[in-house]
This record gives C-alpha cells, sequence and structure tokens, in this order.
C-alpha cells in the first residue's frame, strides 16, 4: 500500500500517510491492520483530510518508518528509483501473493471489459494496475511472473491482466475490494 498510495514525512518524527478510499473500508482496516502488525507498540489513526473528500488517511509515527521502508526520498515515487532491499525482496519472494494483492487495492482494479467487435459483444472480466513509477509497475509485473499470471503493458502507466486463467488465479487471493 506504502508503494501505491503511500508516503513518508518528518515532523517532529517521521509519519507514514497511505490515503484509501471510503467506499472500501474493508482494505482501509486491512490496511491499518498490517500497520500494527509491523508496528505494535505505535498508535495507527484514521482522519479524513477533508469533510467532503471519499478518502480517509491511515498514518502511523515513527522512528523506524525509514528502517521499513528505504524507498522514502524527496519527490514523487515515478521520479526516483524505487527498489526492494534484499530483506524486503525475501518478504516479496516468500509472499508474492499479499503483494499483488496489496499492489491492486491501492492501485489496480477488477472490472469487466466490454468489447463490441464485427457486430458482437463480449464481456469479461480483467485487472488493470496504474501506476507511474516504471520500477513500481516493474514489480508488480516481476510478482506476476513469479506466479505464473500474464500480464500485458496497456500503455506507458497501465498493465492489464485479462485471460480468463490469470484473472481466475487472481480472484483466489485479491478478491473484491469491500
Amino acid at each position: 500500500m506504502y508503494l501505491g498510495d503511500g508516503h513518508i514525512s518528518r515532523s517532529r518524527t517521521w509519519r507514514m500517510r497511505i490515503s484509501l478510499d471510503l467506499k472500501w473500508p474493508g482494505v482501509m482496516f486491512e490496511c491499518g491492520d498490517a500497520i500494527q502488525a509491523i508496528l505494535p507498540t505505535n498508535r495507527v489513526s484514521y482522519c479524513r483530510e477533508h469533510p467532503t473528500s471519499g478518502c480517509a488517511v491511515a498514518s502511523v509515527y515513527s522512528k523506524q518508518l525509514l528502517c521499513l521502508f528505504p524507498q522514502h526520498g524527496s519527490g514523487p515515487k515515478h521520479l526516483r528509483k524505487i527498489e526492494l532491499v534484499p530483506w524486503q525482496q525475501r518478504i516479496v519472494t516468500n509472499q508474492p501473493r499479499q503483494f499483488l494483492r496489496g499492489l491492486i487495492h491501492s492501485d489496480g482494479c477488477r472490472f469487466v471489459n466490454r468489447v463490441h467487435a464485427k457486430g458482437k459483444a463480449y464481456e469479461y472480466p480483467r485487472y488493470n494496475f496504474t501506476n507511474a513509477s516504471d520500477d513500481i509497475r516493474g514489480l508488480f509485473t516481476a510478482a506476476c511472473d513469479q506466479l505464473g499470471i500474464e500480464w500485458r503493458p496497456m500503455n506507458a502507466r497501465n498493465i492489464s491482466v485479462a485471460r480468463h486463467t490469470s484473472v481466475a488465479f487472481l480472484d483466489e487471493f485479491v478478491g473484491p475490494k469491500s
């Protein structure tokens, strides 16, 4: 979730904020539970950025955030190098499903694609993953490759998973946003 909708900033100490859509409270609380699991003595808080906003922010303060997220740096993520350090790569290699689930829940979606060709209408489910960072899209596609999920680039920022078997496999562990 940090790679998609999160950022770290400094006030008195380091603060991680992850923006989450209020339409999906299950994703929001799952994200908060994950933060709490890695920082069990720190309080995770939720707030709305603006009364009319459809977003909530899960946040936590900790001096340890830069150790946990060495990808932090100044400027937008798509303008800087994003690499997993060896201990993070081991976790992703061992838990690629959870990694993909987090990426899809932050910067992806599942929808029914409707196509009209040669007078016929076709419908099929597909996943899209959208991120401006080449590096983050590369992490997504590497995890897909590890699991045998077929993907295709749609354009400069979007990755599509549309093959029936790959969509069905993602459905097993990504599931609908709730």
